[in-house]
This record gives structure tokens, C-alpha cells and sequence, in this order.
């Protein structure tokens, strides 16, 4: 078993431009470098949170000379961190876009991808609705990632809410489970936190969950509150409602010891 890292989920507030975005993101991660962090998470749409579903496609570039892949490569690079992009809108050749995240190693090498699976079409009782499906192409495959540490089960946001997912994922030998959001408020209020330690609970696996705070364009609103969750469903680290980053010391060793304490993972059985 490795030995423990320090990790750390940076909370932004993304609005529609690019390069105001990702300089903000940049600074976060240096400084959250500077604090120690050796695993860095950014958030779900963090180079850009643009609700207009038409501009969304006109704005989305391919992966390939994406400005915000590229400024993140050169970070990871030269602050020698794993670095989880929590997604990019990635234009595809049929017209929609992928919500894309991304896992760098130290030399700034994009190892492993994941396309968001489960996409929030919902309308709220306040009024809100979403209808991330007239722009994002579903994803169809789960990911696991080697790291130094363990093995990180890769998710975003709405696939939260389904819990075969991270079942899945842990089966599949993931130790850390990433779940970079942005969170309505609204739902953020009421079970953003029941969530995701329940995720950590029934698997076993460290969550690192760094999501999106704030007002954005068009009145949007996102609940902040990211959280660091160890196998047990401790929370070890949580922001606010502020832009910034988390920091927490992640021991791979717990998850071992919480699946012995709860076997769960090895008790399912078949039914009809």
C-alpha cells in the first residue's frame, strides 16, 4: 500500500469565456501546488458554464489544440501534479458535444478520459429547467485510471444519482471515486452531501467531489460545497460558497480497512 498524498478540490465560478476561466483555474491550481496538494480536481465545466444550449455548440472546440487542454497540460507539466480536468465541452464530428473529463499526469499526459454518461434533464419546481441532452452527446463507458496511489473511478456530476455506477466502478478496483459537479443550488441544498457520502459509504472509496459555486450567466446557480470524503464517510475537508480550493491527506490504506470492516463489495448476490 502506498503511502498517504494530499489532495485538493478547487471550487470556481466558470462564466461563458474561455480565458478568463481557465486563468482562473490556473491560479488555483498553483496555489493549492504551493499548499502542498499533489492530486489536483477542478470542476465540472470548468473552462466554460455557458447555459445557452445553441452557444454551448457553437463554443465547444475539439479536445485537439483545446486552449484549456493545453493550458492544463502545461500546469500539470510544470507543477509536476496529477491533475483531474472535471470537464470541457468538447466539440464532436456529429455536432453535439461531450462533457469531457480529463486525467493528466506530471508530464502534463492526458492518461485517461471519461464522457458523462447520465445527462439532467429536468425541470424544477422554482422554475428551473435543464435539458443538458439537446446539447451533450452521452458517453457509454465507464473508466478506471491507474495513479501512483490506487485507481480512480471516473464520474461527473448527475451520475451521482446512480449508484451502479460506483458499484461498477469499485468492482472494478477503483480505490478514489472523482465527481466533479456543478450542482444546482437548488438540489445541492437538499442532497448534495447525503449523496455523496453515500457513495463513499457503499464502495469503500475516498470521494473527491470539487464543484462549481456562485451566480453565473443568465442567473444560474450552483451550490459550492466541495467535499473530500474518506471510505468510511467522513468528510474531511469542505468548502463554502466561495471560489478557492480544499485540502485534505488521503491515506490509501483506509479503503482496505473500511471494506474489511464492511464487505459489502463482496457479498452481492444475484436475484430476479
Amino acid at each position: 500500500m502506498t503511502d498517504p498524498f494530499i489532495a485538493a478540490c478547487i471550487q470556481t465560478n466558470s462564466g461563458r469565456d474561455l480565458q478568463p476561466n481557465i486563468d482562473a483555474a490556473e491560479t488555483l491550481i498553483r496555489d493549492a501546488r504551493k499548499a502542498g496538494a499533489q492530486f489536483i480536481q477542478l470542476p465540472e465545466n470548468v473552462a466554460m458554464l455557458e447555459p445557452d444550449d445553441v452557444l454551448q455548440r457553437e463554443k465547444a472546440l475539439p479536445e485537439e489544440g483545446h486552449p484549456a487542454v493545453e493550458a492544463f497540460s502545461r500546469a500539470a507539466n510544470e507543477l509536476a501534479i496529477w491533475l483531474l480536468v472535471g470537464s470541457v465541452s468538447v466539440k464532436l464530428p456529429g455536432g453535439k458535444v461531450a462533457n469531457r473529463s480529463m486525467l493528466m499526469d506530471p508530464g502534463g499526459h492526458v492518461v485517461a478520459r471519461y464522457d458523462k454518461i447520465h445527462l439532467f434533464d429536468v425541470d424544477l419546481d422554482n422554475g428551473e429547467s435543464y435539458r443538458e441532452s439537446a446539447t451533450i452527446e452521452p458517453g457509454g463507458h465507464s473508466v478506471v485510471a491507474a495513479m501512483p496511489w490506487g485507481r480512480l473511478g471516473m464520474s461527473i456530476c448527475y451520475d451521482l444519482r446512480f449508484p451502479h455506477l460506483y458499484r461498477s466502478l469499485a468492482h472494478q478496483g477503483a480505490d478514489f471515486l472523482s465527481i466533479p459537479a456543478a450542482f444546482t443550488r437548488t438540489t445541492g441544498q437538499a442532497h448534495w452531501h447525503v449523496l455523496q457520502r453515500a457513495r463513499a459509504i457503499e464502495t469503500g472509496c475516498y470521494v473527491f467531489a470539487p464543484g462549481q459555486c456562485g451566480e453565473h450567466a443568465e442567473g444560474r446557480l450552483t451550490f459550492g460545497h466541495s467535499l473530500i470524503i474518506d471510505p468510511w464517510g467522513t468528510v474531511l475537508a469542505e468548502g463554502a460558497n466561495d471560489v478557492g480550493f480544499i485540502l485534505a491527506e488521503v491515506d490509501p490504506a483506509k479503503v482496505a480497512d473500511a471494506r474489511r470492516k464492511i464487505p459489502a463489495l463482496s457479498h452481492d448476490r444475484p436475484f430476479d
